[in-house]
């Protein structure tokens, strides 16, 4: 009974383990998505005058360094 029990406890850790890592992926791609957004926004007030290089240059930078640690997978959805 012991040994059915450990192996429940184990296929239960592994789904929760699982499931925690897509919600992770999730929120990486959210995230860089939102950089994105704020990059474009960013690049759209320079060229209208509103907004300035060093700001596109910072969003661009968060988002190369989203990139550095997560992946570049969001860019292709």
């Amino acid at each position: 009974m012991a040994g059915f029990l450990d192996r429940a406890k184990a296929q239960a850790q592994e789904a929760l383990s699982q499931g925690k890592q897509k919600v992770d992926e999730v929120q990486a791609q959210r995230a860089g998505g939102d950089l994105l957004k704020k990059l474009g926004a960013a690049y759209y007030a320079e060229k209208r005058g509103s907004g300035t290089p060093d700001a596109t240059q910072q969003a661009l930078s968060a988002l190369e360094a989203h990139i550095a640690t997560h992946g570049d997978g969001f860019l292709r959805g």
